[in-house]
């Protein structure tokens, strides 16, 4: 079974001239947010780290006493977690914690700042928080923001005008500052799911935004795809799209797993796995790109 690649010279050149000709697309996940491996020249404080994953899902699960009156389920699964907060409590008061938990305090990390240096027109995350957006203002730029509306609706955002002084970020799990775009709880998925197969005008990946998916190489930053819900997501991005008219796309990711692995990359060729974490692939990217060191 061929192993992911180990983000060797080839591969960085070849993600490396796709942002240097501002052709990359970059997919924002919350692994974006985790902390710097023990010995990296970067620090990152704990308090200024929003909660990731299984962490926000055991924060949400305390607030809601989940393990007590669902014994033997998963507090780590966010989905779940949420909608027992959402039925205990109310939509508000999850949303409220929500934002208390991935925005109050937080800061972007040294390499979010470092990603937003970079030249990449098109950004698509489904992180909630406005941390990326803030790095893009810190250095310099203009970000246009663009939201999932749960509801179906004619989309306002046209994609083809993105450029780096002034890119599109696309939340397409919502974003905290419009509270009612959140995609969290097991019912949300469901119909984020449904809504991923209305036609167009009314498909919430707008044909400008397929456009460029289709053209562009596309670098996924902080996601792991053992996590069904993104797989989902790739494969609905992809979905009657022959391959041999979709561009190199190249997951970071320092342990992908090896059934996947085999299937995704091995198989059906739809990823390149570059088998480092965020702390170590986004400098060398940085240095590849603007021939300078990334500054601690």
């Amino acid at each position: 079974m061929p192993g992911p690649v180990s983000g060797d010279d080839h591969v960085l050149e070849f993600v490396g001239e796709a942002v240097r000709s501002k052709r990359c697309i970059l997919f924002l996940g919350a692994g974006v947010h985790a902390p710097p491996p023990e010995g990296s020249r970067f620090r990152y404080p704990l308090q200024e780290r929003p909660p990731i994953g299984a962490a926000l899902s055991h924060e949400l699960a305390g607030d809601c006493d989940f393990v007590e009156r669902f014994a033997g389920e998963d507090a780590g699964n966010l989905q779940r977690v949420a909608l027992a907060y959402e039925i205990d409590s109310s939509r508000a008061r999850l949303v409220d914690a929500i934002i208390s938990s991935v925005s109050n305090g937080r800061a972007p990390s040294p390499m979010l700042t470092a990603l937003a240096r970079l030249d990449f027109p098109l950004v698509i995350t489904t992180n909630y928080d406005c941390l990326f957006e803030r790095a893009l203002q810190a250095v310099g730029k203009q970000p246009r923001v663009a939201v999932y509306n749960p509801k179906p609706a004619m989309p306002t955002q046209d994609f083809r005008d993105a450029t780096p002084e002034s890119p599109v970020v696309y939340k397409l799990h919502g974003d905290i500052a419009r509270r009612e775009s959140l995609v969290v709880t097991d019912e949300d998925y469901i119909q984020f799911v449904l809504r991923m197969s209305d036609k167009e005008p009314y498909d919430p990946i707008p044909l400008s935004l397929k456009f460029f998916l289709t053209g562009w190489t596309t670098l996924f930053v902080g996601y792991s795809l053992m996590d069904y819900n993104l797989r989902l997501l790739f494969k609905t991005l992809r979905w009657k799209i022959d391959a041999a008219n979709v561009p190199d796309m190249y997951s970071v990711d320092v342990r992908p797993d090896p059934l996947i692995l085999d299937v995704w990359q091995s198989q059906r060729h739809y990823v390149k796995f570059i088998a480092q974490d965020v702390w170590s692939f986004v400098p060398r990217l940085y240095e590849f790109v603007r021939g300078e060191e990334l500054a601690p």
